[in-house]
């Protein structure tokens, strides 16, 4: 499949077959792909979580109100936001590009110290809210990616974050969940994989000037 029909292929899938695993080369294929989404002054205020034990998926399904695909898929991919991004982390940021590109500190300097006088001006709800749109934008790459390798895939911001992050134990990770994806294959049965996509004509979505 070109790149178009494998986004008319793709949809929000509604019911897993749970007798499917994803293969590794799949789910390493996903985790590159997360760590190569363009983020904002490629900070990379995230991480990824990713759940295969059933159990768990089981008991993360109470947390999203009731939705079978969190305990059949077989994966549960979540978005996290780190809690602090502060004159640390932005440094150790530009340590990272110092180290990988040999960059002159004389390059750096302005441009980290401009980063981290805004951040420390920032409120802390501001900063969350920023880090949360890295999140949509790590998932919005993830599905397309999803949908290239022919990967089945739910977003869903219909959880209780709190409670992930308290049964995956976030918090003391320093993050907050933010997105979950399950991801797996769907079921034969699932009716919404043989309806048509509803979408807006181009011609109303989309603007030339």
């Amino acid at each position: 499949m070109n790149i178009i029909d494998s986004l008319r292929w793709r949809y929000a899938t509604k019911k897993f077959d749970n007798t499917k695993i994803l293969p590794q080369q799949k789910i390493d294929t996903l985790t590159e792909a997360f760590n190569l989404t363009a983020t904002s002054y490629g900070l990379q205020p995230l991480k990824l979580a990713i759940i295969k034990d059933k159990k768990l998926q089981r008991e993360l399904t109470t947390h999203s109100w009731n939705q079978e695909q969190v305990a059949d898929a077989s994966h549960v991919l979540v978005f996290c936001i780190e809690n602090m991004v502060g004159e640390a982390y932005i440094k150790k940021h530009f340590d990272n590009i110092k180290a990988i590109r040999n960059t002159p500190d004389e390059i750096l300097d302005p441009f980290k110290e401009q980063l981290v006088d805004s951040f420390k001006n920032k409120p802390t709800e501001d900063i969350s809210n920023w880090a949360s749109k890295q999140a949509y934008l790590a998932m919005g790459n993830l599905l397309t990616v999803c949908a290239i390798e022919e990967i089945d895939a739910c977003p869903m911001e219909g959880f209780i974050p709190e409670k992930y992050d308290e049964l995956l134990h976030l918090n003391d990770l320093g993050l907050t969940s933010v997105l979950v994806l399950p991801i797996g294959y769907r079921a034969k049965d699932d009716m919404f994989s043989e309806f048509k996509k509803v979408r807006r004509s181009i011609e109303d979505t989309v603007i030339t000037i």
